[in-house]
């Protein structure tokens, strides 16, 4: 059954790894409709290289891993809430995707491959994973009714033990006491010495106490005392004394209702929720920054080629200088200027390789976990995505570029939480302001029950009792036939007969469920603080809270509003310059070529052809420069425009469970309607109007 069991759970397990350990697998520009043979460049860009090039690795599933929200469960295991919870060490080994995409020495790399990369091994995603973890135990310690820790709190309601809590106790005790006076010990007198009083005594009780969310607190519990002692005035001996209780407490003021007493369980899923959202921030900035890092690595790439092209000019400019010198059409001077040439490109050269250099580096920080790899000690990065001749531009109006950034960026969900928060803390506070009025409940039956000892006497002889004459129905004394007064007969002599009664806890209980002996009391109980003022304090430090995160809120909305126009400027003279510096190009391969045609006839020097071929070089940097500013630029856009993960067909879900707010209401935030953004998410739900 065990074994049969576990294979299920098994199964499943992969069924369920399989459905979300591979979302999207698509090109950043591609539709999702894309067949994943090609979701690689696109046909009409591809290079040899990126077509031998495998398929785009699959994206991680960033929200695996435990839910420590949920602790310990205590079914099957009654015992495994006592232990503490696994917390898995990091992995800080690469994963074996990125050895897959080395072949002799070279890690060619897609620009999807470098995002798949990042996701799965990008060290400060794995840090701000943590973040959520640690809001889950939060959210844990609430449930359990304890204060979140790291909170700042504001007075003294929230929380309770939410964790039902069942106490028992088992003592015994035998003592022996000296008697002072017998008589009323009931020991009785016997000699003239001391008289020891021996009692002995067990207890075992029972009790359960839990705190609902409503703010009812209830206990109840089973009390059990066998004694028994030397005296002999006990009715019972031993005895057994037990007694059933419950009590019940309702606050009817303060603390009355569910958001002030369970504020910290709706404040830690907003924060949890906050948490998530953050760790989206981290996810979002890390692919852009590798995405920038990408396409700064490709110009650099790119420009090493451009620096050596401007070395073989100058490189061929030399050698024709050297051979017209030779047959003595030339001066030497020329042929020393296209040597000064030479140099400076060599060394623009070797500059343009060292940037390279530092540019992988900087890439494959971003991609690995560990950079001191043997893998990567002597690998060089060849990116297969070109730059493209000119990216297509998005055309969208401000105003609605603004609305989409609102209701996508995470920056603006947390503080939107943080308001839902305050508008928690301003409801516990003001039932912090009330009185406290407590109703109180309290029911005890009791019962007792025991071995009881009974002795009967009859008597065997008797004699005449002077004192008590029999009398005729007149009131005179009846006389015997000798003419003597008869008396009443009382006992001389006795037959004692001493019979014991079994009895015990049966009794007991039988007395307590048949409720023979109960009790019952219910009280009201009124505090009434005359000035209030601490609670007035954190009531009004509630409400400033609030009035403050709803200005940084708005300072928040107008943040997004630059920086969507900046990123829509930054796009829009990106765009003028790279076609701007494709015409500087083709201008600068005319001149070249017709000063080369002139210094061919004798019409120009060498200088003058240095100087064109440096304007083609730096032509050909600025287009190439121009070009991956461009891509940046687009890549910033969508970081803006909160589209990142949709872009790259990210998906951060979390399957495992969906937290439920107990308080539905939401504050009023300046510039909404109800609170919300038309087309807003606002709780990372899912949920769009």
């Amino acid at each position: 059954m065990t074994g049969r069991f576990i294979r299920t759970a098994v199964a499943l397990y992969l069924a369920a790894a399989l459905a979300v350990g591979y979302p999207g697998l698509a090109q950043a520009q591609a539709q999702q409709t894309t067949p994943p043979q090609a979701q690689t460049t696109p046909p009409q860009t591809q290079t040899p290289a990126a077509q031998q090039t495998p398929a785009v690795l699959p994206y991680p599933n960033l929200r695996s891993g435990p839910d420590y929200s949920k602790g310990r469960q205590w079914f099957p295991n009654i015992f495994a809430p006592y232990f503490s919870i696994n917390v898995p060490p990091p992995d800080l080994t690469n994963t074996p995707a990125i050895y897959s995409l080395i072949h002799d020495g070279k890690l060619e790399l897609t620009l999807q491959d470098a995002i798949a990369l990042a996701l799965q091994n990008n060290l400060d995603i794995r840090v701000a994973r943590y973040t959520p973890w640690f809001g889950e135990t939060d959210v844990l310690r609430a449930q359990g009714g304890g204060i979140p820790s790291g909170t700042f709190v504001l007075g003294s309601g929230g929380g309770g033990t939410f964790d039902p809590v069942i106490g028992a106790t088992a003592s015994i005790a035998d003592n022996t006491t000296p008697v002072n006076n017998p008589f009323i010990s009931g020991t009785g007198t016997g000699t003239n010495s001391l008289i020891a009083l021996k009692s002995h005594q067990t207890q075992l009780n029972i009790a359960y106490s839990q705190e609902l969310h409503t703010g009812t607190s209830f206990s109840f519990g089973l009390d059990n005392t066998r004694s028994s002692s030397s005296s002999s005035a006990n009715f019972f001996n031993p005895s057994v004394s037990s007694q059933l209780f419950a009590s019940i407490q309702q606050p009817l003021l303060r603390g009355f209702g569910i958001v002030p007493v369970t504020r910290f369980i709706i404040e830690t899923r907003n924060t949890l929720k906050q948490d998530n959202l953050v760790f989206e921030e981290q996810v979002i900035n890390s692919v852009t920054q590798v995405q920038n890092q990408y396409w700064q690595f490709v110009f650099a790439r790119q420009n090493v080629d451009v620096q050596k092209a401007a070395l073989a000019t100058s490189q061929k400019l030399y050698e024709d200088n050297k051979r017209q010198l030779e047959i003595g059409t030339l001066a030497p001077l020329d042929v020393l200027t296209a040597e000064s040439e030479i140099a400076t490109d060599n060394q623009l050269v070797i500059q343009a390789q060292t940037n390279l250099l530092q540019q992988q580096t900087l890439l494959l920080q971003l991609i690995t976990k560990n950079l001191l790899d043997p893998a990567f000690q002597d690998v060089e990065v060849i990116p297969t995505t070109p730059i493209e001749e000119l990216a297509a531009v998005p055309s969208i109006a401000l105003p609605d570029a603004v609305k989409e950034a609102w209701a996508n960026r995470p920056e603006l969900k947390v503080q939107q939480l943080q308001l839902a928060n305050d508008n928690v803390e301003i409801k516990a506070t003001r039932s912090e302001l009330l009185p406290a009025l407590t109703l109180s409940a309290n029911y005890q039956s009791s019962g007792l029950g025991g071995i009881s000892t009974l002795k009967s006497s009859t008597p065997l002889t008797f004699i005449p009792n002077l004192n008590a004459p029999v009398l005729d129905a007149n009131g005179n004394p009846v006389l015997t036939t000798g003419g003597t007064a008869e008396f009443i007969g009382v006992g001389n002599t006795f037959n004692t007969t001493t019979t014991t009664v079994p009895g015990g806890v049966g009794d007991a209980y039988s007395a307590i469920f048949q409720n023979q002996f109960p009790s019952y009391s219910a009280s009201l109980n009124l505090s009434l603080p005359l000035r209030n003022r601490s609670a007035q304090a954190d009531h009004a430090r509630a409400l400033l809270n609030e009035r403050q995160y709803q200005t940084i809120y708005q300072q928040e909305k107008n943040t997004i509003v630059v920086g969507v126009r900046n990123a829509l400027i930054a796009i829009q003279q990106d765009a003028a310059q790279v076609v701007a510096t494709e015409k500087a190009t083709q201008l600068a391969q005319q001149t070249l070529d017709d000063e080369q045609k002139k210094y061919s006839l004798g019409a120009s020097t060498s200088y003058n052809v240095i100087l064109r071929s440096r304007d083609l070089t730096a032509a050909k940097g600025n287009g190439l420069l121009a070009k991956a500013n461009l891509q940046i630029a687009l890549v910033n856009f969508n970081l803006a425009m909160g589209r990142t993960l949709t872009t790259n067909n990210i998906t951060i879900a979390d399957a495992r469970h969906r937290a439920i707010d107990l308080e539905a209401q939401q504050p009023l935030i300046p510039g909404t309607i109800g609170g919300h953004l038309t087309g807003e998410d606002v709780f990372g739900l899912g949920l769009h109007k």
